[in-house]
């Protein structure tokens, strides 16, 4: 396995802004911070696992940086912008993200991979979606419905389908965690490559330590809702 960050570029005093900064950020459900307090700058081009216990507010928080839950306090800056200025379809397109699941529509693999930039005037011809599905291993399933798919295929159909509004910043909640061996080490070292290649700067949930370690070059600990620990990864997971 190669780990994702290796491309990154070495970090100096003179970097610019980061990409993503969390600031304060917090969520309240019923009384409980399931997000308490919270702040990270993410530089571009970083990869970033987010680990933790159950329960500790992983998934919570991602779903927050390109509000698909809205923030009960603080927020959150894309490019030094603050995201509430931006519309949320204009967000969730550069700030894309794969769900645990993959949550496809009925229909094709084209009709999925076309619905992005078809609710921004943008009609994704076939050469394109064809383009888009040779760089997640799936050369030939155009049109394929969805529902003749493995979960590990519906998964990089998803991932094709987030790629086609090419993200600026890339939002991973567990992606492999529903396959099996031989399917997610295929899958991480698919993300890898996507990610070394269009240079994207991602954030990916895992519950699993090795995980973090193979794809990430920086590790945030989460507990209970609050950021415990952010740092290199061998750093932060042999501490």
């Amino acid at each position: 396995m190669t780990n994702c960050a290796q491309g990154e570029a070495p970090r100096s005093a003179g970097d610019p802004a980061p990409i993503l900064e969390a600031q304060h950020l917090s969520r309240t459900i019923d009384g409980k911070r399931v997000v308490d307090d919270v702040s990270f700058q993410i530089p571009e081009g970083s990869v970033v696992a987010i680990v933790g216990p159950s329960g500790a507010g992983k998934s919570s928080l991602l779903r927050l940086l390109n509000r698909l839950d809205e923030p009960t306090g603080g927020t959150v800056l894309l490019e030094g912008t603050d995201y509430r200025t931006l519309a949320p379809p204009d967000l969730r397109r550069k700030v894309g993200m794969v769900m645990q699941a993959p949550n496809l529509f009925t229909g094709s693999v084209a009709d999925n991979i076309r619905f992005g930039p078809q609710q921004r005037g943008k009609e994704l011809h076939l050469d394109s979606i064809e383009e888009l599905l040779e760089r997640v291993k799936l050369a030939g399933y155009a049109q394929r419905d969805i529902s003749n798919l493995s979960v590990g295929e519906a998964q990089r159909v998803s991932l094709a389908r987030t790629l086609a509004n090419s993200p600026t910043v890339l939002l991973l909640d567990e992606p492999t965690s529903a396959l099996d061996v031989d399917t997610r080490e295929n899958v991480e070292n698919l993300i890898c490559d996507i990610i070394t290649e269009s240079r994207l700067t991602c954030l990916i949930v895992t519950h699993d330590p090795d995980q973090a370690r193979r794809m990430a070059g920086q590790v945030i600990v989460l507990e209970a809702g609050r950021l415990a620990r952010f740092g290199p990864t061998e750093e932060v997971l042999d501490a």
